[in-house]
């Protein structure tokens, strides 16, 4: 099977590595679990890591995901074949206006040329609540650099074209969302906004 950078990451035997992404993903499933969603729609799911985290967890009734990487969803769906994965874009992400409880956005923001464009359609697709992930920088960088990822970069993904820091990413999603809930499991900072 091939494999996509994200499946990498959430395959990993690095122990450091697995220890900040499962301190990661209990903090989204507790704040995943707080808001008590029947519908939830991961953009930018991957191979379904998250969404099949979710529901073992039994968060949400309805989990659907959608990614742009055709490869990803392909993976997704012979990892996890209780899931509904489809293709599909940030920009024009294809569901009608507030068809989810809940939409979950992580490690997608980073990536995009127009990442306000991004969020006028996460709002635009929830009915309710957002939970979004960005890495918090600079420590994201650093904890890359520490590791030797990206050296000659200074830890810096290739693919990573927008920075945030806590409060620049806050700053950002006040424009669309109201904040509830600010967490920072390190290296990622993680939002729970409301429409």
């Amino acid at each position: 099977m091939l494999s996509t950078d994200n499946y990498n990451k959430h395959t990993t035997q690095n122990p450091i590595q697995r220890l900040l992404i499962k301190n990661f993903l209990k903090e989204l499933l507790n704040q995943a679990a707080k808001l008590q969603p029947q519908s939830i729609l991961d953009v930018g799911c991957g191979e379904g890591f998250i969404l099949e985290k979710l529901r073992e967890k039994k968060i949400g009734k309805k989990l659907t995901g959608i990614d742009f990487s055709k490869r990803a969803i392909e993976i997704g769906k012979k990892l996890h074949p209780c899931l509904s994965l489809k293709h599909g874009d940030i920009y024009n992400i294809p569901f009608e206006a507030d068809s989810f409880d809940l939409v979950i956005c992580c490690e997608v923001l980073e990536h995009l040329e127009h990442p306000e464009n991004a969020l006028r359609e996460l709002k635009r697709v929830t009915k309710t609540n957002c939970i979004i992930s960005v890495p918090h920088e600079p420590w994201f960088m650093l904890a890359n650099f520490l590791r030797a990822k990206n050296i000659s970069r200074w830890g810096n993904d290739i693919e990573h074209i927008q920075h945030w820091s806590k409060r620049g990413i806050n700053t950002l999603l006040q424009k669309y969302f109201y904040i509830i809930t600010l967490k920072n499991p390190f290296p990622w900072t993680l939002l729970v906004a409301k429409k």
